[in-house]
């Protein structure tokens, strides 16, 4: 069926040789350090808090431990198909070898929202942050200019969003290897200054505050593993960055993974630090790391804290931004969206006009428009994108079963069905208005792919070409 036509894997990875190629200058270490950037950001700075007092008081400890166990079954599903199809479009590359064309288009229309919708979030939150810190120093925003579009409170465009948004823009400009280089030394000193923490915190932890362990229940830490869930989001951005590794049959899997491990491994260690410096009670607060250093007097690391803080919002905005790019391109490269966003710079090998797509986007949503009720649309659209590429790897173990994978997900069809279940159990726990918003923006995908996307189609030229 024409719906359902298939891309085989030899001409993947030929369409990701061919003259659109992008330069080749990533290697394990450099995913590595994309997974930790668009990982650790407001998820360990802010959440880690109020999952404490509001779900899992110590227990918190368990449920990052549970939800990180939760995101590995996607991981190592991903890790397999960025083995086999080392090419740009992440799960929507994935869909197009396992599913056919119309689940292509539908799971990448619904990366589009996650990344665009994550990436205005993100600089919405930067620009909050950047105001706290610049109050600080006595240094105050104009009313107006400091807040999304809501006349009623007097504000009507967030400019610092704007600004770093431009700023990331540039960045990525610059070149892959180059603007890599910069989220590398972010990445390295936001994971010093949460290492200075544990230390710092390790004097200050009393046994005591641990006591009790679980305040509300084992259910508690269940639904604080749902809530925690939402912190590891953006490790599947690593995928994006294949078309553009050295080796990325190894290294692909080794930058998913081993990213993954080290996040968790900084999530549990600074709630257990934190659990044990503050009781629980009191960490609901907008700065609960900061908080804790300044409740024992050391106003000198809470200020480095928050200091992190801005940082890792910012290589999360850049992780974020770069997969939406790399999205663009792959949609693009196969004709779903406009052919001219595939272009790529003759000598920095950037997709030029897709970044500057994204900057418009991601410049309008978080400058004007008020998006802290749209930001369960990201994880909605997130845990969707999991689950299909954990179906589309048991798909392929059957239906191609001799494809060279360089690295197999264990105990197939197990693993893929956890994470289904997983993030499905997730899914099902969010509000109705999301599904709601979720099922309208996938109603407009699909407009647009019969309007559009379908007619213009690589494979549909393919074919009309083969039947001349």
């Amino acid at each position: 069926m024409e719906l359902f036509r298939k891309k085989s894997i030899p001409y993947l990875i030929k369409q990701g040789q061919g003259k659109s190629q992008l330069s080749k200058s990533l290697g394990a270490f450099d995913l590595t350090m994309l997974g930790v950037g668009a990982v650790i950001g407001t998820g360990i700075f802010v959440l880690t808090g109020i999952v404490a007092a509001t779900d899992s008081g110590p227990g918190i400890i368990l449920s990052f431990i549970l939800s990180g166990i939760a995101c590995v079954f996607a991981a190592l599903c991903y890790a397999e198909f960025a083995s086999i199809v080392p090419v740009s479009g992440s799960a929507y590359t994935y869909s197009y070898a396992a599913f056919g064309e119309v689940i292509a288009w539908i799971l990448g229309w619904d990366l589009i929202l996650e990344y665009g919708l994550a990436s205005s979030v993100v600089a919405s939150g930067w620009s909050g942050y950047f105001q706290g810190l610049l109050a600080g120093f006595g240094i105050h925003i104009p009313k107006a200019i400091s807040s999304a579009y809501n006349p009623g409170t007097g504000t009507y465009v967030d400019v610092l969003a704007i600004v770093i948004v431009g700023i990331i823009t540039l960045v990525l400009l610059a070149g892959v290897k180059q603007s890599t280089r910069i989220n590398n030394i972010m990445v390295l000193v936001k994971i010093a200054v949460v290492l200075l923490f544990i230390v710092v915190g390790a004097f200050f932890v009393k046994p005591d505050n641990w006591t009790p362990f679980m305040p509300f229940g084992f259910s508690g830490v269940l639904n604080g593993a749902a809530t925690a869930f939402l912190a590891y989001i953006g490790f599947d951005a690593v995928s994006s960055a294949a078309e553009e590794v050295k080796n990325p049959q190894k290294n692909m899997p080794i930058g998913i993974i081993s990213s993954l491990l080290i996040c968790t491994v900084l999530y549990v260690a600074v709630s257990a630090i934190l659990t044990g410096m503050v009781p629980y009670t009191d960490l609901n607060v907008k700065n609960p790391v900061a908080f804790a250093l300044q409740v024992v007097d050391q106003n000198w690391v809470a200020g480095f804290v928050s200091l992190g803080a801005i940082i890792g919002i910012t290589t999360v905005l850049f992780v974020m931004m770069y997969g939406q790019t790399r999205l663009f391109f792959a949609i693009s490269r196969d004709g779903l969206l406009p052919k001219k966003l595939s272009k790529v710079h003759p000598k920095r090998k950037t997709p030029t006009l897709t970044i500057i797509l994204t900057f418009i986007m991601a410049s309008v949503f978080s400058g004007l428009v008020p998006l802290n009720h749209l930001a369960e649309l990201t994880n909605i659209g997130t845990m969707f994108a999991f689950i299909v590429v954990a179906i589309g790897v048991v798909v392929l173990r059957y239906t191609q079963p001799n494809l060279k994978r360089n690295f197999k997900v264990p105990f197939v069809p197990v693993i893929p069905l956890l994470a289904v279940l997983s993030c499905g159990y997730l899914m099902l726990n969010l509000k109705s208005v999301t599904w709601k918003a979720f099922g309208i923006w996938f109603i407009i995908g699909i407009v647009i792919y019969f309007i559009y996307s379908r007619k213009h189609s690589e494979l549909n030229k393919n074919a009309s070409q083969q039947n001349r």
